[in-house]
């Protein structure tokens, strides 16, 4: 059984919250406590380990508070431990490296980057904690200086081939269909992708160019996550020799022919 807690947080988040969940067999694991909140204060009182999907703020900022009044052990990924220890304010008792499993919880942990290079899932069965990887609706943001468009979209590739039965994503509602949802997800960005290469053959250069092409729409206050989301893509297309992208301007390899 995974139990979901809404937790409200002051970041800019989709629905103004992020998702706690406490998971586990013979012993309880708190994944993401994001803050204080009284619904979490006793859920969390009774778990024996706490770990992140990823160090952002707005999954962390209770970790220490909880690990400390639960008196559980806490579990940073081995490759971003002193990530996490910045992050979160309390080092790691534990390490997890992903194909492993978390104590006797029966959680085991899948490596999905992208969204941010340390994000983890943590796998209970046929279900999985997904963190910032897919929503019931919307989009992830994918974007710099943390986001990795490859790395990201060979994980919703790997996430689809586990064929889980449900989703619990780091904010908002359970996701029942999977593998629909992560189709969506995974042809939205590359949707984007196309429009935003489309956008440079067309001769734009800029990352504002660039924005007003490949965007249908004004962005308005989003634009600012929205440049970085571009700056995201370019850096995917100019490794794959796609564009020439210098981090201020953007060319189509044809146009140094």
């Amino acid at each position: 059984m995974i139990a979901r807690y809404a937790v409200p947080v002051e970041a800019p988040v989709p629905g103004g919250a992020t998702n706690a969940y406490v998971l586990g067999d013979d012993e309880r694991l708190l994944v993401d406590p994001a803050a204080r909140t009284p619904d979490l204060d006793d859920p969390a009182n009774e778990v024996d380990h706490v770990a992140v999907t990823h160090t952002h703020p707005d999954h962390v900022d209770a970790v220490a508070d909880y690990a400390a009044e639960s008196d559980a052990t806490v579990w940073a990924h081995a490759t971003f431990a002193e990530r996490f220890a910045d992050a979160a304010g309390v080092e790691p008792d534990r390490l997890f490296r992903p194909g492993g499993t978390i104590a006797d919880t029966g959680v085991s942990v899948m490596a999905m980057p992208g969204h941010a290079p340390d994000h983890v899932a943590f796998v209970a069965d046929d279900e999985a904690v997904t963190g910032d990887l897919v929503f019931a609706a919307g989009s992830v943001f994918v974007g710099t200086p943390d986001g990795d468009v490859r790395t990201y979209l060979a994980s919703l590739r790997r996430l689809l081939a586990r064929d889980f039965d449900t989703l619990y994503p780091g904010h908002g509602d359970s996701i029942e269909n999977p593998d629909e949802r992560i189709r969506e997800t995974y042809f939205h960005r590359r949707d984007r992708e196309r429009r935003v290469r489309a956008a440079v053959e067309s001769g734009a250069e800029t990352v504002d160019e660039i924005l007003d092409v490949a965007y249908e729409k004004a962005l308005g206050d989003a634009r600012s996550l929205a440049t970085k989301v571009v700056r995201a893509h370019l850096q995917k297309l100019a490794l794959e020799g796609h564009v020439e992208w210098d981090g201020e301007r953007a060319r189509s390899p044809a146009d140094q022919q």
